[in-house]
């Protein structure tokens, strides 16, 4: 049976049931009734298989609904989201076109009004030029001057460029083009001539005018025609290249000798330099030129004309090093360091530091331009020098300064003034030194970066610093299977100077094995700018220590320790409160207290120059073993700490040398003393064990003075011992 007609959008139940009987009429009358009773099974069996595919249907339907409605509801939320952003954004839109829709529209329209005015302008002067020339072209073609006819065409070309737009602009190219055919078909026989004569000035004239004409093709056309090609023409152009460079009077070596001579020193590399890039400007034309047909080529004749090109400055690249040197000296001895006045040394030394490394970096350059790397160790050699100089010259600078600041003249009998202006130079000079280390290892970087990619082309994957057998092996499978170019192979320090050229391999090797940023190629030179840094250390240190060790001086030659004053005709056992500490422990003691203001700088300013010199750098009079080292993590404290222990050093040493005490001077020395260290915990500093040994005896009574001295170091128990007329 059929069922697919109940799914009919025109179905018909009684057209349907009489097809049914219709049939079976036909075909068994007799069997209506069973027919019937069949078709009403058959019917009730496709009912309920549609109930029970209904009703599995809508299970699902009702097990999926929840999850449908969630996702509808996210759905809902996401487009009135979506429609609240698209609002804000319409109104942001708006708003924007309402700020500026009228200030653009006017801008737009006063744009395009000038642009058509200036085009307007422009065609209307093109055509009016094209109009000249053209009534006038026919009155220059009957002068028959290829010259003025060219320029004439020329200019009408450039009008013609303006005229794209007209619609006579074909008929006007058509008419320029004929009158391009005319001006050569004039000057044929004259092309003909002058190549066959092989005049070069004629030759140059039509070459010019071809080429303003846009006709260079048709001349070169007249050229071949003119001039058959040699057979063999590579080799032969280049075996007269290498005659004719050979046979020219004066020589090549000899115009270059003569050139470098007639320049003073100081320019005699920057000269010869000059003269090279024209050589190199030449060699590079003749390499394009030779490159397509580079495998056709002899190549041993163009080595011989490398070979001919670049010869006459062998010996030049052979002395690049001692030129280079000779010209860093001159040009670094032109940089005043030395001048009356403190202030302005301090200010050169500052500004001599990019000027020491500008001569550094334009060093390489010279290196690479003359010697394309092969020079590396001159240049190393030259750089070394450069450096050597002028750690000399900083140095003597500090010398210089040192006497002005008059450092090394400590004079005890001088009144007490405080004065901070050394210090402070002192400390742009650290700063100039932390300068000079940073720009140090930058430049050495970057001289290593350049080593190695421009000379690093010479040094082979085979090669090995234990190999002897040669510096550049390469297997024969290599050298066949690709064409060398004489051009970039050329190498005269291979031939020259085996050893030189060993140390450059080596030093190649060594930058590629250990990295670039692993290297001492400048150690020398940082040792020495290192030195320079702590002589400015020192310098420093020594003008803030000047005015203490000034005081210090003076107890020595003081009269009042060993004689009797007013002090000793008072009782002994006066108490010690009543003494105040003298004037010269008073002054040391302020002056300490105000280091901290000075040292300021070395904790606020974020100068990272000042704080590399200082970390760097170290100072006299280094903590005793064992003692606590908050101040290490702080540069001021280090100061005032070095400071501090020089102090209490030189007090002690001043004080061993003291004759004899009597009575009340032992009293006020331990006065003296006692004040002095309560400066220093002021500070947070930690007296020295030596000075509190000394306040020890000096404190303890006769009577108790040689258990006092079992503590101490014997040697200092005498000292003290004899100063107060006790035996230990």
């Amino acid at each position: 049976m059929d069922f697919s007609r109940f799914l009919s959008d025109d179905f018909e139940v009684k057209s349907w049931v009489n097809a049914a009987f219709r049939a079976v009429q036909q075909e068994a009358p007799g069997k209506v009734d069973a027919h019937a009773a069949t078709l009403v099974m058959k019917l009730q069996l496709f009912i309920q298989e549609v109930n029970n595919a209904v009703e599995e249907t809508s299970h699902q339907a009702l097990q999926n609904m929840p999850r449908v409605l969630r996702e509808v509801e996210v759905l809902k939320q996401e487009a009135t989201f979506l429609k609240e952003q698209m609002t804000l954004v319409k109104e942001d839109i708006k708003k924007f076109e309402e700020d500026t829709a009228q200030s653009m529209q006017v801008l737009v329209e006063i744009d395009q009004v000038k642009s058509r005015m200036q085009l307007a302008a422009e065609s209307l002067q093109e055509a009016d030029k094209w109009s000249t020339l053209s009534a006038d072209i026919e009155e220059t073609l009957k002068t028959q001057d290829v010259s003025v006819i060219s320029a004439k065409l020329t200019s009408m070309q450039s009008s013609l460029a303006m005229l794209v737009d007209t619609p006579d602009y074909s008929e006007k190219c058509v008419h320029l083009e004929a009158l391009k055919n005319r001006l050569e078909a004039m000057a044929s026989p004259q092309i003909v001539a002058a190549f066959n004569s092989q005049s070069v000035d004629q030759a140059k004239t039509f070459v010019k005018v071809f080429t303003e004409i846009d006709r260079m093709p048709q001349l070169l056309a007249y050229y071949y025609k003119c001039h058959k090609v040699f057979k063999n023409p590579h080799e032969i152009v280049t075996v007269l290249l290498i005659q004719t460079l050979g046979a020219l009077v004066p020589s090549i070596p000899v115009c270059l000798s003569t050139a470098v001579e007639r320049t003073g020193q100081n320019t005699k590399l920057n000269k010869l330099l000059e003269l090279y890039d024209a050589t190199i400007h030449f060699a590079k034309g003749l390499e394009v030129a030779m490159l397509p047909n580079l495998k056709e080529q002899n190549l041993v004749k163009v080595m011989e004309l490398v070979e001919a090109v670049y010869g006459p400055y062998k010996p030049y690249q052979l002395e690049y090093g001692d030129l280079e040197e000779e010209n860093l000296l001159i040009q670094i001895s032109a940089v005043p360091l030395e001048h009356w006045e403190v202030i302005d040394c301090v200010q050169e030394l500052n500004h001599s530091v990019s000027k020491l490394f500008i001569l550094a970096s334009g060093a390489i350059d010279n290196c690479i331009k003359l010697t394309d790397g092969l020079g590396v160790c001159g240049l190393l050699k030259a750089l070394k020098a450069l450096f050597t100089k002028y750690t000399s010259d900083f140095t003597n600078t500090l010398q210089s300064i040192r006497k002005k600041c008059k450092l090394d003249d400590v004079l005890s009998d001088s009144l007490f003034q405080e004065d901070w202006t050394a210090f402070q130079n002192s400390v742009r000079i650290i700063t100039t030194c932390g300068e000079l280390l940073r720009q140090c290892g930058d430049f050495e970087q970057q001289l290593a970066n350049r080593i190695l990619s421009t000379a690093g082309k010479y040094l082979s994957d085979s090669y090995s610093p234990c190999s002897f057998s040669g510096f550049q092996d390469t297997s024969s499978a290599e050298k066949k299977s690709s064409v060398k170019n004489p051009w970039q192979e050329y190498n005269y320090l291979l031939k020259e100077n085996p050893s030189e050229y060993a140390n450059l391999m080596e030093t190649l090797y060594t930058l590629k094995e250990k990295g670039t940023s692993n290297h001492n190629l400048l150690s020398s030179s940082r040792s020495a700018l290192s030195r320079l840094n702590q002589l400015a250390h020192h310098l420093a240190f020594d003008s803030v220590f000047l005015r203490i060790k000034q005081q210090l001086l003076l107890i020595s030659k003081m009269e009042g320790w060993n004689s009797g004053g007013i002090g000793e005709t008072l009782t002994d056992d006066l108490p010690n409160f009543s003494l105040t500490p003298l004037e010269y422990i008073s002054n040391i003691g302020q002056y300490i207290m105000s280091l901290p203001l000075h040292l300021e700088p070395f904790v606020t300013q974020e100068d990272s120059a000042l704080e590399l010199a200082l970390h760097a750098g170290k100072l006299p009079y280094p903590p005793e073993q064992g003692d606590e080292l908050p101040e290490l993590d702080n540069m001021a404290d280090y100061w005032l700490g070095s400071i501090a222990r020089a102090t209490m050093q030189t007090y002690c040493e001043v004080i061993l040398q003291i004759p004899e005490l009597t009575v009340h001077s032992t009293k006020q020395l331990a006065t003296d003393i006692d004040y002095l260290i309560n400066v220093m915990d002021a500070l947070g500093l930690q007296p020295s064990r030596t000075l509190q040994n000394i306040v020890t005896l000096l404190k303890a009574k006769p009577e108790d003075y040689r258990q006092a001295a079992k503590s101490v170091p014997r040697r200092m128990a005498s000292s003290i011992g004899a100063m107060r007329g006790l035996e230990c």
